[in-house]
């Protein structure tokens, strides 16, 4: 809701006035004060305390915490459960410095209530007056300590205004009271003249700063008046009436007698008191009372007639109106009520509540489950019938408490009737089988209809038969739910919630908790939220469960079901952390993830009716649980159920994991300053690094070697390793650091950084004994724009000044390493390292000692015993998640990656315990193709030893994230179990081998299917170290039989290997990306002769080095298909014995091709193989993404392409994808193809067979193929969370992203136009992107390189366009670019073409000129590169 002109006033005033303002959020969207409030915390201005309260929530007891503020606003919006709480700490408040400013749509009853406990209450009928009364009403309430009720109307956003300025506001406050008129100060007394002395002195400083009257009392209209109409409304009665005065009241309290005398002159006969109140609950109105008592007192002879009146709809009053009223007046009774204009449209009143877009979450899982028989029984649908109390749990558990007992009143009439003689046979058994049915959610209704239709035809006249009848709505078994939000958990009484828990009425309650565990220390520490599952659980019959839609969607559903079979109260307990409906569900996600890992919201289940059978009743879903939860499982002797899922680790889930840590590093830290203490007679050097990516690390080891050489007595370690106390004891410090993101700390030095922080903001100078030198590594091209480049070492920058800051001693000046100097980062390094030994005086000293080589991923594979390690070691030890480093390097070659899930890094770190280590598993499957019992097992897998979800990547396989270590091994397993295997998927070896799919080309994709296997299984390392470790096969007589790789080696290749086999005219593996490539060639008779091979492709690229680029391959020539295997061996084994095994950036086999030349490679390629390449053959791509739907091979056979965004197979609200194909596999008789743009095609359908696959896609929406072209065509990488290399989101933000490109197409109407969009979150390339037409590669959280240009079947490499954008830049760039693609592109031309042909970008012709004319063409050039 937008915040209106004068809601906007007041709460600028109460903003800019007050210490505090407590705000009471409206059951709508957003409340228009928040809006506004938060509008006003963006700006310069200074700032109050805000505190949002819950809708609902009693913000009595939060003005009261602070009460002793100078001046204290609350702001709200009428309702009924909003300032109904506040009625019984008023006595206090009144004497407090508080303003209640209350905005009022058109009724002002519920606002009125408060006017009896307050000492003044002003009304505001427009924005300006509203104004002008909240600096009033403030003015009064911090003067005279004491409170204010301000009413006004909520109004539209285009009244006129003229506002104060901001700096005025602060000395009006403070001025010195003034008495209007030289009046005399203010009498002690407190009747309503002396108030109304108070509010005139008030009212008499507004005035001298807002130039503008203010009166308790405006009167217009005739100066002799027989009748005088007193208006409380939005009204305005600017109507010239012969004999009528019009008296507008701005003052409700206090209203002396004298001050409503003042506007009745003697020749007034007729008052009529029109107040715009609709839903009083007394029967004389508040202002009618005070108008009446008034001319009482007086004595008036003869005293006038009075009239109560209701004001109506202001924007529906006419003068006729007014006219018309007055004959009632003078004809009607005194005591009759008159109205004048149209009572406020209902509409607006009984609208029904806005539900926040975010909370569909939940309430669509509840509407798949329970289809049909779904009752919400608060549904915001009942406001327009019931009122706005439909909404509330007490009237959904009347609701629920009526239905049931008439449900009990059908039950009893089906039993009465069968005891009927007449009953038929039919009859009779209807109503016996429906019995025993009632409570079963499919039968029931399926029975009732049947007894309901019988019923109807039989006509009986019982009265039991009518009364079945008469609640046939009862017959079918319903899911009753009562949906509210964590404002309930504060008062469990007052919301009603107590009862329905109390109740034991088969009644479910949804609650959803909304705050964002980032946020959660920000709110009213003294506003204490119960728990309302522990709570419940105490009550012992309910069932209760916490949920997180983020976290496990399937422990979502399992709750939800178990919820609605239990017989009694069930509460469900939803987390759904967002602050605003804008709020991306991506920052849910991540908030979901901080709150379940740390505990804070522990995912479990607790249903009574297991333990009423002997069985556990506690289900721990999450690996953590609150103390509180903790404690009432140790009181419910419930300890036992914690070890059954997770024995191994028990002791660390009921305890804290980070104490063996947090110990661990203490020992640690003790003995490194034993060892200085021991190594006194030499002078001490502590170097300390920051380091992501390993460069700082291994510069900083290296530094702290050579001192030891020197004769130093030095210790390495990470920044964040000690702490100030300690940094605060050394005498030399050294510091190495890279840089993050934008400017930021490497992960290991964030901590020691924010506490040099925090020490500088207090002023404080704890170093002045320690002197240090910084050294820092940068790339000056990482940010080339102008107001970007602050970011260049800004890491190292920020330290040197901030050591400086804290007292510290520089002793050698900031030394900065860039990768763009001749020798990237060393040429700085060996500027600034002499300075160190020279400053240590240690300079002279002759090194004799030869320094120890560092250690590399060829000194650890050489090392390994053919890939053994010590992984099998590493998997027994549970003192930690992770294994070694150097076995982490090993454990690639076995298809697995060491992981942490960095949504929840910092948070973990926060807390002293480890990263939150987890594998990512790689299955190889040469090809992509699965058989059913291959899918389910897949399936199986990523339920019990993964996150729940799996992966089809852009090699053709199936990914597992999230598997811990002691699951390992079975998962492992599992994938054998049924002829897979992870050996070599990934690895310094042949990974795994992509094949086109061509579903139509049935006997082509067969035979290349074929090849790709025979390729496969020759390049598969030799080793028997995966058997061992993962499959318990052990080596015979112990070390009798010796391992050995004939083809790798013990060194095996110097980086990755990647073959695919393409099959015209679809390119859909990019085979110009990979290190070799096959191209089908058919010959005349349509059989598969052999292949054109290329080599030399390559996407991974590292930013900032130019030395490192993607690489398209070359065609060397045509061998067969006998020829093919013998092919792909010669030319790794090239690679083998020519690759750069020194530095990993430049050691995939392009770079060895441009280093030792195209024809020099082709011709020791030759030599090996004994034979020539034949000369290439013609062949033609025409694309490079799927085709999708339904296809019919050769074979006759069926194939159906699905689309599966970005490749992830998981359930989500209404794409329950992993279920469906779980389905599927269940019945299929064919084979599953994954393709390399991350898509499932379901093959060789047979013709009976495809009802049965149509129905299911059907069902679960797998045939919806209505996507864009652009989304159809694009692909990206997983990066964030589980990626240790990603440096932005993709997976996750790419679909977001093309939400939005997605308008822009469709308004240039290429809806249907596919345009290959990629995304990555590192450099490296998974998804392919240097191939894209537009692509991004992401640099830091937010920001990524622009590439445009690529070709639409992979021919051709994009070329850098831009290389820093943000979300609001790629939209700006792309929309007249589309659009001038629309208007202007030729037949047929792809995006990648035009934008080359437009003179956006320059094609690039070869991976070494991939640099060459980047950031675009002529006006479209970017000027920080043209610079």
């Amino acid at each position: 809701m937008c915040a209106s002109s004068s809601v906007y006033a007041v709460a600028r005033i109460a903003y800019l006035a007050s210490d505090v303002v407590v705000n009471s959020l409206s059951p709508a969207a957003s409340s228009p004060f928040q809006a506004a409030l938060n509008t006003l915390a963006s700006s310069s201005d200074s700032r109050a305390a805000v505190t949002n309260l819950p809708f609902g929530a009693d913000a009595g007891a939060t003005l009261l915490r602070h009460r002793s503020a100078r001046l204290l606003s609350y702001t709200a919006l009428a309702h009924p459960q909003v300032l109904n709480h506040l009625l019984l700490h008023l006595p206090e408040l009144s004497s407090t410095s508080t303003v209640f400013h209350v905005a009022v749509t058109s009724d002002l009853s519920d606002a009125l209530v408060l006017q009896s406990s307050l000492p003044f209450v002003l009304y505001s009928r427009t924005a300006q007056q509203a104004h002008d009364h909240a600096l009033l009403a403030s003015r009064l309430a911090f003067t005279e300590s004491t409170a204010v009720l301000h009413i006004f109307h909520v109004g539209s956003e285009n009244e006129s205004l003229n506002q104060v300025e901001a700096d005025r506001i602060a000395p009006f406050l403070f001025a010195e009271k003034q008495s209007p008129r030289g009046s005399e100060q203010k009498s002690t007394t407190t009747d309503s003249s002396a108030l109304l002395k108070t509010y005139q002195s008030a009212a008499f400083a507004t005035v001298a700063l807002v130039r503008r009257p203010l009166r308790p009392l405006f009167q217009h209209g005739a100066s002799e008046p027989h009748t005088v109409l007193f208006t409380l409304g939005q009204a305005s009665l600017n109507y010239s009436i012969e004999g009528v005065s019009f008296v507008d009241v701005a003052l409700l309290k206090p209203l002396p007698p004298s001050t409503i005398l003042g506007a009745v002159s003697p020749s007034v006969t007729r008052v009529v008191v029109l107040e715009q109140i609709h839903h009083w609950s007394m029967k004389w109105t508040p202002l009618y009372l005070e108008v009446v008592s008034a001319i009482q007192q007086a004595e008036l002879s003869p005293a006038p007639v009075v009239h109560s009146g209701i004001l109506g709809d202001a924007n529906a009053i006419r003068e006729s109106d007014v006219a018309e009223l007055l004959q009632k007046a003078a004809s009607e009774a005194p005591s009759i009520r008159l109205a004048l204009g149209p009572p406020p449209s209902t509409q607006t009143s009984s609208a029904a509540p806005h539900i926040p877009k975010h909370e569909a979450a939940y309430t669509k899982i509840l509407a798949n489950l329970f289809s049909g028989r779904l009752e919400i029984l608060n549904s915001p649908e009942l406001v327009s019938s019931q009122g706005e109390v439909a909404t509330t749990p007490e009237f959904a558990l009347g609701r629920a408490r009526g239905e049931l007992e008439e449900r009990e009143e059908l039950v009893d009439a089906v039993r009465e009737l069968l005891r009927d003689p007449n009953v038929t046979i039919e009859l009779h058994s209807l109503l016996t089988r429906w019995l025993g049915a009632k409570d079963d959610a499919v039968r029931s209704k399926q029975i009732g209809d049947e007894l309901a239709a019988a019923l109807e035809g039989e006509k009986l006249s019982s009265p039991a038969a009518q009364k079945i009848l008469i609640l046939r709505h009862l017959l079918p078994a319903r899911s009753r739910w009562i949906i509210g939000s964590d404002a309930w958990s504060y008062d469990l009484g007052a919301s009603g919630l107590h009862h329905a828990i109390a109740s034991r009425l088969n009644v479910n309650i949804l609650i959803l908790d909304t705050t964002p565990y980032t946020t959660r220390n920000s709110v009213d520490p003294t506003r204490r939220k119960q728990d309302v599952g522990l709570y419940a659980m105490n009550h012992g019959d309910v069932y209760v469960a916490s949920t997180a839609v983020y976290s496990s969607y399937a422990q979502v559903l399992q709750a939800i079901m178990e919820a609605d079979r239990y017989n009694g109260p069930s509460v469900v307990l939803a987390y759904l952390p967002y602050t605003t409906e804008q709020t991306p569900a991506l920052e849910i996600l991540k908030e979901t993830k901080l709150a379940v890992d740390s505990g804070y919201w522990p995912l479990y289940r607790w249903n009574p009716a297991k333990e009423r059978d002997g069985k556990e009743p506690f289900s721990l879903d999450s690996d953590f649980v609150k103390n509180e939860l903790q404690q009432f499982l140790d009181r419910q002797n419930h300890l036992s159920q914690l070890t059954r899922p997770k024995p191994e680790v028990a002791a660390e889930l009921v305890g804290s994991l980070g104490e063996n840590l947090k110990q661990a590093r203490k020992q640690r830290a003790q003995q490194s300053y034993n060892e200085l203490l021991t190594a006194i007679d030499a002078p001490p050097l502590t170097v300390l690094y920051a380091s992501d990516g390993g460069k700082a690390e291994k510069m900083a080891k290296r530094l702290a070697t050579r001192g030891k050489l020197r004769g130093l007595s030095t210790t390495v370690a990470t920044m964040d390793s000690v702490s100030i106390d300690d940094l605060a004891k050394e005498e030399m410090v050294v510091f190495v650091t890279s840089v993050a993101g934008q400017g930021e700390f490497p992960q290991n030095g964030r901590n020691l950084a924010k506490a040099l922080n925090a020490l500088a903001a207090r002023g404080e100078k704890p170093l002045t004994s320690v002197r240090y030198s910084v050294f820092g590594l940068g790339d000056s091209h990482y940010w080339p724009r102008p107001e970007d480049a602050h970011y260049y070492n800004k890491a190292g920058k920020d330290l040197d000044a901030r050591l400086a800051q804290l007292g510290a001693e520089r002793f050698v000046p900031l030394g900065l390493g860039d990768d763009q100097d001749a020798d990237g980062p060393e040429t700085g390094y060996k500027l600034w390292e002499p300075l160190i030994w020279k400053a240590l005086g240690v300079d002279a000293v002759e090194v004799t000692e030869k320094e120890p080589e560092p250690i590399t991923n060829e000194h650890i594979k050489v090392a390994s015993q053919y890939l053994r390690g010590t992984i099998a070691e590493g998997l027994e030890d549970n003192s930690t998640g992770a294994l070694a480093p150097s076995d982490t390097q090993l454990t690639k070659f076995h298809g697995i990656y060491q992981q942490d899930d960095r949504d929840i890094r910092d948070e973990r770190q926060a807390q002293g315990v480890e990263p939150a280590y987890s594998f990512m598993i790689r299955v190889r499957m040469p090809g992509g193709v699965c058989t059913p019992e291959q899918w389910l097992m897949m399936d199986q897998i990523a339920d019990e030893h993964g996150n729940g979800t799996f992966k089809i990547t852009t090699r053709q396989t199936f990914q597992f994230h999230g598997v811990i270590k002691r699951h390992l091994k079975s998962a492992i397993q599992d994938i054998n179990r049924v002829l897979l295997d992870t050996l070599a998927a990934c690895g310094d070896v042949n990974r795994n081998v992509i094949v086109s799919t061509v579903p139509n080309l049935s006997k082509l994709h067969r035979q290349a299917y074929e090849f790709a296997k025979r390729v496969s299984e020759h390049l598969l390392p030799r080793t028997t170290a995966y058997h061992e470790i993962w499959l318990d096969k052990k080596l015979v007589a112990g070390d009798a039989l010796k391992d050995v790789e004939p083809l790798y080696g013990e060194f095996y290749l110097p980086r990755k290997y990647k073959i695919a086999v393409a099959i015209p005219p679809n390119n859909d593996v990019d085979v110009f990306a990979n290190d070799v490539g096959f191209i089908a060639i058919v010959d005349k008779n349509g059989e598969l002769a052999g292949f054109n091979v290329t080599a030399g492709g390559g996407m991974g690229v590292t930013h900032g080095n130019k030395k490192t680029y993607p690489r398209t391959g070359d065609i060397l020539g045509f061998c067969t298909v006998a020829q093919g295997v013998d092919v792909a061996e010669k030319i790794m084994l090239v690679q083998r014995d020519n690759g750069n095994r020194v530095d990993r950036k430049n050691a995939r086999l392009k770079y060895t091709i441009d280093r030792m030349g195209l024809d020099n490679f082709k011709a020791e390629v030759e030599r090996r193989l004994g034979w020539q390449f034949q000369p290439a053959r013609p062949f033609s791509f025409d694309r490079n993404i799927d085709d999708f739907g339904w296809t019919t091979g050769e074979d006759g056979k069926h194939h159906f392409t699905c689309f599966v965004e970005n490749g992830r197979i998981q359930d989500e609200p209404e794409k329950d994808f992993k279920a469906g194909l779980r389905e599927i596999a269940k019945v299929h008789k064919g084979k599953f193809r994954l393709t390399a743009n991350q898509h499932l095609i379901i093959t060789d359908v047979a013709t009976e067979d495809l009802p049965t696959i149509k129905r299911l896609l059907a069902e679960y929406k797998l045939d919806n193929l209505s996507q864009s072209g652009l989304r159809l065509s694009s692909s990206a990488c997983v990066a964030f969370p589980t990626c240790g290399l990603a440096m932005a989101e993709s997976e996750r933000y790419l679909p977001i992203l093309i939400d939005k490109v997605e308008k822009i197409c469709e308004e240039n109407g290429l809806r249907n136009d596919s345009i290959v969009m990629r995304m990555t979150g590192c450099p490296n390339g998974c998804a392919r992107p240097y191939l894209g037409e537009v692509a991004f590669v992401g640099k830091a959280p937010g920001t990524y390189m622009m590439l445009l240009g690529g070709g639409y079947y992979g021919q051709r490499l994009n070329k850098i366009y831009r290389e820093t954008v943000t979300e609001p830049e790629i939209l700006a760039i792309l929309r007249p670019m589309i659009k001038r693609y629309a208007l202007e592109r030729h037949q047929g031309e792809h995006f990648g073409d035009f934008v080359i042909r437009a003179g956006y970008i320059a094609p690039t012709t070869s991976g070494k000129e991939w640099y060459d004319r980047m950031g675009g063409e002529g006006q479209y050039r970017d000027v920080a590169v043209a610079a």
